[in-house]
């Protein structure tokens, strides 16, 4: 990704008794909503939590989904019209509510 970048990140907190299905997510989620969003995401990335920044702690999140666009503006445009399908994918992976952050790619 590059400088000046819109990137929108999906972040799932770990916690007792919570479930993330990366296979699903990987294969059938992210696929999903690369479609529906179309030309506007310019890339996407999937990272899976191992491990808290102290040796043997419990990782902070499971999982974290990363969409990259060129504006919020397409961001905006391309979510919108799709956000109902897309949210209703997610218990069927996770019972995590999601923490979303849209950032600014600075390098």
């Amino acid at each position: 990704m590059k400088k000046g970048m819109i990137k929108v990140s999906v972040l799932y907190p770990n916690g007792d008794g919570k479930t993330f299905d990366m296979d699903y997510y990987c294969n059938k989620h992210v696929p999903m909503v690369a479609g529906l969003l179309g030309d506007s995401v310019k890339g996407a990335t999937v990272e899976k939590g191992l491990g808290g920044g102290a040796p043997d702690a419990p990782v902070p999140f499971l999982a974290m989904g990363n969409l990259y666009f060129d504006t919020i503006q397409a961001f905006e445009n391309s979510f919108g019209p799709n956000a109902d399908k897309i949210m209703a994918d997610i218990p069927n992976f996770t019972n995590i509510e999601s923490v979303i952050q849209i950032s600014k790619v600075m390098i």
